[in-house]
């Protein structure tokens, strides 16, 4: 089986059990995950998300702030007393 066809495979209930996997490091019956494992389980929910989740509901997102380049807030001296 291909990335493809695994990605066609896959729905949110198993990209959920896969990202669980990894954030414990196990198997829901409790057997570890070899690093291999939690690599390609990680690349899996990655290409998963990239195909069907807006960019704003990927693992890891961290919304942009919300200033223009350059303007930037005076750095203030610290002030120890």
């Amino acid at each position: 089986m291909d990335l493809q066809q695994l990605l066609d495979n896959l729905n949110p209930q198993i990209v959920g059990s896969l990202k669980r996997a990894v954030e414990l490091g196990k198997w829901p019956n409790g057997a570890a995950l070899t690093s291999e494992q939690k690599m390609l389980c990680a690349e899996a929910v990655r290409a998963w998300e990239l195909r069907n989740l807006p960019r704003d509901a990927h693992v890891g997102y961290v919304p942009p702030k919300n200033t223009a380049c350059g303007d930037r807030e005076e750095e203030q001296p610290l002030n120890w007393r």
